[in-house]
């Protein structure tokens, strides 16, 4: 009764779309030739194939330590679940900072457009919003994961696995914690990384990785919110958030990330997604420079769509348009009410100076808040806060197309417990897809020979 052709080790995003995706792809062969297992239609257009009456699917087991599947999932996008991003290869191979060479041959077999096709079919109206992110159309997460639930329709056990079972090179199953053992040629491991360990991800799989001979790339937060300096003297602006600002990371007042978008001001510095993108960034810093004298800012241009020209002759004219009003009150057209009150006190300038008193100097400290609103870099909050897990199992000693170990015949990976990660955007749920993708594929291919 405890022999299954497959185990799935952790029942999240990328180990539930894997036994979906394997119940999907019938592992029979026809004649001598093993059947095309990436399902497209006669236009080339990723489809999901029904399984014909002659057709045998594989028996799968997920064992998952969480009362739930999917817990982490659940949570994503602030509950909305940014499942893809709407763009090609290429530009997802761009938003993946981590081994992206590594994911070339997953993402071609499945691309984003195949995602989105698949949550189409199973029940996932989907929209596409600012910066080519895709939702569901109800904005909640929980309709995806229910979707995938009944996509897998695989039978589940709550328990948590001890140790792989290895003989002679080769995967023969797993046992648990409480001694239970389940046999199966072939193990996928998918039990995330180390981020939001509340969800269940708590690097279980590295150690089963390890036990195995596998290498594990030390385990950094990675997208994680950023401590700064200023942050105790700037608790009025905790719950702040900024749009369309540019957002620049220096090391040593040499520019290392720049980029336009959203951020949000936290009791303890900064966050969202400017902030987690320029941390990928920090976290490399810290690799390849440690010295102490090292310093770090972010820089904020507020108004990046204005030079520092037009910036000025807009503040003249408000100026002048209110030539008795009080500097501490004349910011309000320009800035939110908290950061209109923390620029008053940083530039200097009276709070009660009548605005057609300020010099021009004066302006000038002003304008450059405006363009240089600057934060010295503290470090990065703990992983446990991090979106997802940088490190985890080389990818050295995985093959890429099939996801399956070059150390153990029958052991496979999936998602973030290997060592890749994208920046937010989608990208990241893109890897649990392409990479489950690979390994169904993988295991189906391995079965029919």
């Amino acid at each position: 009764m405890n022999k299954y052709d497959v185990i799935v080790v952790g029942g999240g995003a990328a180990g539930s779309f894997f036994a979906g995706m394997l119940n999907t792809l019938s592992p029979v062969k026809s004649g001598k030739e093993t059947q095309n297992l990436t399902p497209r239609d006669s236009a080339g257009s990723f489809c999901v194939p029904r399984l014909s009456a002659e057709s045998h699917p594989c028996s799968i087991l997920i064992v998952e330590k969480n009362r739930d599947f999917m817990k982490k999932l659940s949570i994503t996008g602030k509950g909305r679940c940014n499942i893809v991003n709407d763009c090609d290869v290429e530009t997802v191979l761009r938003n993946i900072p981590r081994n992206p060479l590594f994911m070339r041959s997953s993402l071609s077999k499945f691309t984003p457009s195949d995602a989105m096709t698949f949550f189409e079919g199973i029940g996932v109206p989907l929209k596409t919003e600012r910066g080519g992110r895709v939702f569901p159309v109800s904005d909640k997460a929980g309709d995806v994961v229910e979707a995938l639930k009944r996509s897998s329709g695989t039978k589940s056990v709550r328990n948590r696995v001890a140790g792989i079972i290895v003989e002679d090179g080769e995967v023969k199953g797993v046992k648990c914690v409480d001694g239970t053992t389940f046999s199966a040629p072939n193990v996928v491991i998918a039990t995330g990384g180390l981020s939001y360990p509340a969800t269940g991800s708590t690097g279980d799989g590295y150690k089963l990785a390890t036990d195995c001979g596998h290498t594990i790339v030390p385990p950094r937060p990675a997208l994680v919110p950023i401590e700064t300096q200023e942050a105790p003297q700037m608790q009025d602006l905790s719950g702040l958030t900024l749009k369309n600002v540019k957002l620049k990371l220096t090391d040593n007042n040499k520019a290392i990330f720049e980029q336009q978008g959203e951020m949000l001001f936290t009791h303890f510095g900064v966050s969202g997604p400017l902030v987690l993108t320029a941390s990928t960034y920090l976290n490399q810093l810290t690799i390849v420079n440690c010295q102490l004298s090292t310093v770090r800012q972010l820089s904020i241009d507020v108004k990046p769509a204005l030079d520092e020209k037009t910036l000025d002759a807009r503040i003249l004219r408000d100026f002048s348009e209110n030539k008795n009003r009080q500097f501490k009150n004349s910011l309000s057209g320009l800035l939110p009410e908290k950061m209109a009150a923390v620029f008053v006190g940083r530039s200097g300038i009276s709070p009660d100076k009548k605005v057609n008193e300020i010099t021009k100097a004066e302006r000038r400290r002003l304008l450059s808040l405006f363009k240089d609103f600057r934060l010295t870099v503290v470090g990065t909050r703990p992983i446990d806060e991090a979106v997802v897990t940088d490190g985890g199992v080389s990818v050295k000693e995985i093959n890429p197309a099939t996801m399956e170990s070059k150390l153990v015949k029958g052991l496979y990976f999936a998602g973030e417990v290997i060592d890749v990660f994208g920046f937010t955007g989608g990208f990241n749920l893109q890897i649990a897809w392409s990479t489950a993708f690979a390994a169904a594929c993988g295991v189906c291919a391995l079965m029919n020979n």
